[in-house]
């Protein structure tokens, strides 16, 4: 009789391992489109034999362990280039702001309003006491300062819309480093107890990626199950179920800086230190490449507005109907940068003082002045005086472009890469599921045939009680 109660728990523990088995096939099934998910097994082994004659006997069968099936060095890279996928794809997209800025494609770009104004002062000299013509360089005058202006604003208005950004990103790595330490604690407290937390281990791998995706972060796994998140100048942001919070505050030019606090309430500014993630493509692009073109940009104007300016404060108007006395030394344009660029208000005022002339004693409309000017057009006055304002601008855009260009194609790598470690890391710990039809249906006829020993045990019995 023990023999035959002896196959009968070898029979039960046969079913509860199957249909544990059942049960975590079905757990991946339903988690097949799950990001992050990695697929589980039940790994299964015999129980503790027990001594008998003629020799020892086996006991069934019991679940070792419900595996989860990853590579950690493999989800260690993964969150590494994701970084620098989270960084070339937020330069890229703020440098493709940047272009639009800079756009010639409409016809109605600086360059031809460049193009419009040294034409307007051209035809002024083919025709200098016309009004018609004075007109249209004071309303060309007039577009070409106010293109100035509006490319400056714009990219100023895109350095703070990048600092709106930048703040809404430090808010969600607070957020996610909550979360994570949260985890690190559930994670330790399942693991003493001998349980594995898969699942757990999942969410928090993912938090991992996508916290990299917005800051550089370095990643370490304590032998407890705690991971330690930190900065990469060694500040933590996580330890234990522990965070430490970042916060951001304005520096002396109005952008908002990233600080980190430390357990005595101490700040350091950060933000130089960051080299990934999202965070960095918002900072060099709003602290280092439109600083730049706002540079350039006011250098150009600045310098039309002094050759203009010198010009014209030599030369001379038409003459006042009242007084009859040439117009003379009214600077064409105010303001010294591309923000502040307009045409002076004596100008707005009254096209006679357009000085054409560069001589009062000459004929009533000399166009030399005007000549001198429309001259600029092609005078070598940018880049130490190797450049005409033309060259230097077509040099600008095709900077820009190049930026453009070189994150794009950093991006599209990054994209590339990341795709060849997410398809890899597919093969391994994603779900296949008509492998885990197959597993289900080997599981169900292992089922069905501890039921069956069971059955036939079962049989027995009552053949031997009828015995009696």
């Amino acid at each position: 009789m023990p023999d035959i109660f002896g196959i009968l728990m070898t029979g039960k523990s046969a079913l509860l391992v199957q249909q544990k088995s059942v049960d975590v096939t079905g757990q991946n099934i339903a988690n097949v489109n799950t990001v992050g998910y990695s697929r589980q097994r039940v790994n299964l082994c015999t129980n503790e034999p027990i001594d008998g004659s003629p020799g020892q006997m086996g006991t069934g069968v019991r679940a070792a362990e419900i595996q989860r099936i990853h590579d950690q060095f493999l989800g260690i890279q993964i969150t590494r280039e994701n970084e620098d996928l989270g960084r070339w794809e937020t330069q890229k997209n703020s440098m493709e702001r940047v272009e639009m800025v800079f756009d010639e494609s409409d016809g109605y770009g600086l360059g031809q309003a460049m193009t419009d104004f040294w034409d307007a002062w051209h035809d002024l000299a083919n025709n200098p006491s016309a009004q018609p013509e004075r007109t249209v360089v004071r309303e060309r005058s007039m577009v070409l300062a106010e293109t100035f202006n509006k490319m400056h604003a714009d990219l100023q208005a895109l350095q703070r819309e990048l600092d709106v950004n930048i703040e809404g990103t430090v808010r969600e790595i607070n957020e996610i480093s909550v979360q994570v330490a949260e985890l690190n604690e559930k994670i330790a407290v399942a693991e003493i107890r001998g349980q594995n937390a898969n699942d757990f281990r999942d969410t928090r791998e993912q938090l991992l990626k996508d916290l990299s995706g917005l800051i550089d972060i370095q990643t370490f796994e304590n032998s407890d199950g705690h991971v330690t998140v930190t900065l990469q100048s060694g500040k933590p942001l996580v330890e234990n179920d522990r965070m430490w919070e970042l916060s951001t505050e304005p520096n002396g030019s109005g952008f908002l800086n990233i600080f980190w606090t430390d357990s005595d309430g101490n700040v350091s500014d950060v933000t130089s230190t960051i080299e990934g993630g999202k965070l960095k493509g918002w900072l060099e692009v709003r602290d280092v490449s439109i600083p730049h073109y706002l540079n350039q940009l006011d250098e150009l104007a600045g310098t039309i507005i002094d050759q203009v300016n010198t010009l014209h404060q030599s030369g001379y108007g038409l003459e006042d109907p009242v007084t009859g006395i040439a117009s003379t030394g009214y600077a064409f344009f105010s303001g010294s940068s591309a923000a502040d660029m307009a045409v002076d208000t004596e100008i707005l005022n009254d096209t006679n003082k357009i000085a054409a002339s560069a001589t009062a004693s000459g004929v009533p409309g000399d166009n030399s002045n005007a000549i001198a000017i429309a001259g600029l057009q092609q005078a070598l006055v940018m880049s130490g005086n190797t450049a005409t304002c033309e060259d230097y601008y077509n040099a600008m855009v095709g900077v820009v472009g190049a930026d453009v260009q070189e994150a794009t194609l950093y991006f599209q790598h990054q994209t590339n890469v990341m795709n060849q470690l997410s398809n890899y890391r597919e093969s391994i710990s994603g779900v296949s599921v008509d492998e885990e039809m197959v597993n289900l249906i080997k599981f169900q006829h292992a089922y069905d045939a501890a039921a069956k020993l069971i059955t036939t045990v079962d049989e027995m019995l009552i053949t031997v009680l009828n015995m009696r």
